[in-house]
């Protein structure tokens, strides 16, 4: 039998409260793409940082070309052969590609020769880049190729790629699996972390499923349905999102010809959105990352303010109005970028629940804070959904990533918002939560609330609009029934056909 590139023996890493990983046993081969699944909490995060150098195990043993492998630091790490690209990318918006990339390489060349080895090596493995780019020019799929470019300079062995198509149309998602298929066919082994367990039906050749840090099973993703590795990883039957049919109401919020100049050099400038949401509508947004969701969010959250007469809201004008003001009317939001901005990450979930629910569950009173009713919000928020903390009193930062956005995305859903307006609400979850979190906001919408959802993942915008429209360069294209849509028009519609040559098709 050939010898494993990696074999991971009896690991065990365990935190005051919590025992990450126990006893974690796994094999992966040279050549091979093994995912890694679990829901959130489950292990995987603390797995691939042992691997990686980022943390130490407390017992268990780890070989690499069956010789021990305990990499003190990801320097170490990266010597063996060992390359990680991480969900969120670290990189310098003011710099251009090749100085990004020198920044992350021991003993970097000379700015020249390693632009010029960015270019071959983009070249061989169909990621096309130019080095001498600005980074924050980029868009959301060609900064995730200057992580795999990084990563490839150093001729890894073993490839981690953790949820690496969160932000990435169809079309990008195809050139990435290429380029993975050709670095397994070269040898390259890849352990994938996603939670589209689709492409990992696609793409893998094993996996592996962790529960509560434990090994609960292995399987064969292409010999595998969806619905049954998502029912192993979670232990249970998994329920599928539901509404019932009605009718939309009146409309709620109206954006005429909605403006506004790019925040800093490397934002988005909106650019005439014009559109009417109706009560319990669900409009559905899509669109490549950096196209101006954010900015579009800020609009409507009152964190920007703009010109009169560009956003009405029940036929007043909020454009003046901030956060706050907003919040009080019933327009509430939630951001992508869970920790430091949808939370405060050295706040408690307790004192994170009083920045946002203060008005709308009367948490202040007469000029105090009333923090027994704070934290019996965040305990009914922690309750309904299943948030994995010690409790209220946790800090935002101690939780997973997908823990905080359950969080941050049930404390305004129970806040009964009449317009809601969301960014990823299931980025890094785990399909139950996710499923969860989707009816959650069918429910709303089927208790006459608003909602506006942008998202990156189009399966779950086709699961829960009525209506779908695409963000491209700060424009939106005019919304379209969701029903009937097909994938590939939605991909040209993000690609920037802004809905035009795509409407009637």
């Amino acid at each position: 039998m050939t010898q494993p590139l990696l074999s991971l023996t009896a690991l065990t890493k365990a935190y005051p409260g919590v025992v990450a990983n126990d006893d974690v046993s796994l094999e992966i081969a040279a050549g091979e793409v093994h995912a890694l699944l679990g829901e959130n909490g489950a292990g995987k995060s603390t797995l691939v940082k042992m691997i990686y150098g980022l943390v130490k195990p407390d017992s268990g043993q780890m070989q690499m070309h069956g010789a021990p492998f305990a990499p003190s630091e990801p320097r170490a790490a990266r010597a063996a052969g060992v390359g990680m690209v991480f969900q969120h990318f670290s990189l310098f918006d003011a710099m251009s590609v090749a100085e990004n990339i020198a920044l992350g390489m021991e003993n970097a060349p000379k700015l020249n020769a390693l632009s010029a080895k960015i270019t071959a090596v983009s070249e061989t493995y169909g990621l096309p880049l130019s080095p001498d780019r600005i980074v924050g020019d980029l868009s959301a799929g060609e900064r995730q190729r200057v992580e795999i470019i990084r990563c490839l300079l150093q001729d890894p062995k073993l490839l981690i790629m953790d949820e690496p198509t969160s932000v990435l149309t169809p079309q990008e998602v195809e050139i990435l699996f290429k380029t993975l298929r050709k670095l397994s066919a070269e040898g390259t082994a890849i352990l994938y972390i996603s939670h589209k367990l689709e492409e990992i039906r696609t793409l893998c050749d094993s996996a592996t499923i962790l529960r509560l840090g434990k090994v609960v099973g292995h399987c064969t993703p292409r010999e595998t349905t969806a619905r049954d590795m998502a029912e192993m990883m979670v232990g249970k039957l998994l329920q599928t999102p539901t509404r019932a049919g009605h009718e939309a109401g009146e409309v709620v919020l109206r954006l005429q010809n909605l403006n506004a100049p790019a925040p800093n050099m490397f934002g988005m400038a909106l650019k005439d959105i014009t559109l009417d949401l109706r009560a319990g509508e669900v409009l559905g947004i899509g669109g490549v990352a950096g196209n101006g969701q954010d900015e579009l969010l800020a609009a409507l959250s009152g964190e920007r303010r703009v010109p009169r007469g560009m956003v009405m809201y029940k036929g007043s004008d909020i454009g003046p109005l901030g956060p706050t003001a907003r919040r009080k009317l019933g327009l509430l939001a939630a951001p992508e970028e869970r920790m430091g901005h949808a939370a405060a990450p050295d706040m408690s979930l307790t004192e994170n629940a009083m920045l946002t629910a203060a008005t709308r569950e009367g948490l202040d009173r007469g000029g105090f804070l009333d923090w027994p009713a704070a934290k019996r919000f965040a305990e009914s928020v922690i309750e309904r959904f299943d948030v994995r903390t010690p409790g209220p009193h946790a800090a935002a930062r101690a939780l997973s990533g997908g823990n905080l956005q359950k969080y941050v995305i049930g404390r305004e859903v129970m806040q009964k918002p009449e317009v809601f307006v969301v960014n990823q609400p299931t980025w890094g979850v785990d399909a139950s939560a996710a499923a969860a979190i989707r009816q959650a906001l069918l429910d709303l919408a089927q208790n006459g609330a608003a909602l506006i959802v942008i998202s990156q993942d189009l399966d779950e915008l086709m699961e829960i609009s009525d209506r779908f429209a695409a963000l491209n360069e700060g424009r939106l294209s005019p919304p379209r029934t969701a029903k009937g849509i097909t994938v590939e028009e939605i991909g040209l519609m993000m690609g920037g056909a802004h809905g035009m040559e795509v409407a009637h098709v």
